[in-house]
């Protein structure tokens, strides 16, 4: 392989996950290229990639099927001379770009039949590969080998003069260090632990007179409004006030973060910060932090997980349960 267009998963979570493919590609075909067709918002993690040479925005919205505009810009992509796709998510549809572009070796899973627009189909064992990221590496080998181990962790590259810049522009200062709150989970409730345990763990932090960041989107600036109400002023919503980039940079500063499961915490895993990883509805087995400075709480209970969005039984135990307490004696020995 020479030149490779990697199409890109939809969540940002799924897209670091699959950086140690992309690192096993680069191992095996020196001097390859390496792009990747992926949604504008995924676009800030992949550019922070140092195997990623180019993203190339995907117009295309969740769902959207397109056929007209698919053929349009599998031609134009037909001038870059690809000899290889690798195709991350599962769909027929997101199959059909590779193939309109006449790329020749054309790789991913079954999923959804994609026999004829795939032309090196893996086969997908589970029960051998129970992590995302560990099946997304397999596409880098040849078909009925095994996935390399261990994989490479994940790492966002991160400029010293745009954090700077990021700090200034919301008038923040790092020093000291904060600890980061990330509440969000974009998949649903059953991923969130309740704005009352983040609030207590700001009150206890406070005491310790580490400063608390709620790092977030848009979406998640009334959970992160409700923690700093709750906390009493013991930490400071910055949800909604970031790009992703800015994000990122904000996550960089941190003397550790405390997150849902959701993609600022593989934000997180990726910058090599202190990590305290919280789980409910979702498997740690399946999506867990690739770093070794990760810490995986989940209480494990009967009937989690369950990956629903919403709690089917209306208890929310699993992440209810998860005191702060808990949390704060995770911590312990974990912030530099």
């Amino acid at each position: 392989m020479r030149k490779v267009l990697i199409v890109a998963p939809s969540w940002i979570g799924d897209t670091i996950l699959a950086q140690p493919l992309f690192a096993r590609l680069h191992e095996k075909h020196p001097g390859l290229i390496l792009d990747a067709f992926a949604p504008a918002w995924a676009a800030p993690v992949l550019s922070r990639m140092g195997e990623v040479r180019r993203v190339i925005p995907n117009p295309f919205s969740h769902g959207e099927f397109n056929l007209a505009g698919r053929w349009r810009a599998g031609r134009e992509l037909a001038r870059e001379g690809y000899d290889a796709s690798i195709v991350l998510p599962n769909s027929w549809k997101s199959a059909l770009l590779p193939c309109f572009a006449g790329i020749p070796q054309r790789i991913g899973f079954k999923g959804e039949a994609r026999h004829g627009l795939l032309n090196r189909i893996h086969r997908l064992d589970e029960a051998a590969l129970p992590q995302l990221a560990q099946r997304y590496a397999l596409l880098a080998e040849d078909v009925g080998a095994t996935t390399p181990a261990p994989l490479a962790e994940p790492h966002l590259q991160v400029n010293a003069e745009g954090v700077r810049a990021t700090l200034s522009a919301l008038g923040l200062d790092a020093a000291p260090a904060p600890v980061a709150f990330c509440p969000g989970a974009e998949y649903g409730p059953a991923k969130r632990w309740p704005a009352a345990h983040f609030a207590e763990l700001a009150r206890r932090l406070v005491q310790t007179d580490f400063p608390v960041w709620i790092v977030g989107s848009a979406k998640d600036a009334p959970v992160g409004a409700e923690i700093e109400r709750l906390s009493g002023g013991a930490s400071r919503n910055l949800c909604g006030r970031t790009d992703l980039a800015q994000a990122i940079d904000l996550l960089s500063c941190a003397r550790l973060v405390v997150s849902n499961d959701s993609g600022l915490m593989h934000v997180a895993a990726a910058l090599q910060r202190p990590l305290v990883a919280l789980y409910g509805s979702s498997s740690p087995a399946y999506t867990p932090p690739l770093s070794r400075q990760a810490r995986i709480l989940s209480l494990g209970i009967e009937c989690s997980p369950c990956f629903q969005r919403e709690c089917p039984l209306g208890h929310f135990k699993c992440l209810n349960d998860l005191t702060p307490g808990h949390v704060f004696d995770a911590m312990k020995g974990m912030h530099e």
